[in-house]
């Protein structure tokens, strides 16, 4: 740990708020702030926290749907208990996973989604950028199965390639698309959020059956640019968007 990191981190108000107020992250201060410009969560409302580790975002939810609300937060790593929550070990691109969700909701709508999932930061930007994005794409198709009509859904997104195609996608599902950087966000960061609300109850311009990840790959391809493995680079993903390089002229 560099002295510098070290520094940093003291000086952090948002770290030093959380700590004194209980949240578990800074990024809690995040989805706050996201709440109070777009009032994505009410009172009484079952939200899904997808990434929910180390659950930050999850106490923030908890505190934002009250007693009548209903809490699931998932995640590959194992999450200490959030009171007022149910919480998941699993993969959210697994079928089995949803069904361990359908079974906590026991018939209610879910009626908002929100995620702050990252990837395990290789420290290299393209390539964190790719899989953030792809994870970010995942989420969105897994939302649009489950979430309700009129619905609404936040994401974490790295600013850079394929961004634009992702947006695209949710302007074809969503009523209302936004980015936004909550103040709570570091000064260096390149994080954002896509905010979505009111899933419409069918996409536009004949977009049914094809999923978000689809779309996404049709613009990368559209400005020129491939995706495909790299056996240099090793990167294991989810799903696909593995490395993104410029297309041979």
């Amino acid at each position: 740990m560099s002295k510098r990191w070290f520094q940093e981190n003291r000086r952090d108000p948002w770290r030093r708020e959380a700590r004194s107020k209980g949240y578990r992250a800074r990024s809690a201060y995040k989805l706050k702030q996201i709440q109070d410009k777009f009032r994505i969560m009410r009172k009484g409302d079952a939200v899904l926290d997808v990434g929910c580790h180390p659950g930050g975002w999850t106490q923030v939810v908890v505190e934002e749907v009250g007693f009548d609300g209903l809490v699931v937060g998932v995640d590959l790593l194992a999450t200490s208990p959030v009171e007022g929550a149910s919480i998941i070990i699993g993969d959210i691109g697994n079928t089995s996973t949803i069904d361990q969700i359908s079974e906590i909701l026991d018939g209610r709508t879910l009626n908002a989604v929100v995620s702050d999932i990252s990837p395990k930061l290789t420290g290299r930007y393209d390539t964190d950028q790719a899989i953030s994005l792809e994870l970010s794409t995942l989420v969105m198709d897994t939302a649009m199965i489950i979430l309700a009509p009129g619905g609404n859904f936040v994401t974490k997104i790295f600013q850079g390639t394929g961004i634009e195609g992702l947006m695209e996608a949710a302007k074809q599902r969503f009523s209302n698309v936004q980015r936004y950087a909550p103040t709570a966000s570091r000064k260096a960061s390149s994080e954002t959020y896509l905010v979505c609300q009111n899933k419409l109850p069918w996409s536009k311009n004949k977009t049914n059956g094809v999923t978000a990840f689809q779309q996404v790959q049709q613009h990368l391809e559209k400005i020129n640019v491939l995706v495909k493995n790299s056996e240099e680079d090793n990167i294991e993903t989810k799903i696909g968007f593995k490395k993104m390089s410029k297309k041979k002229e």
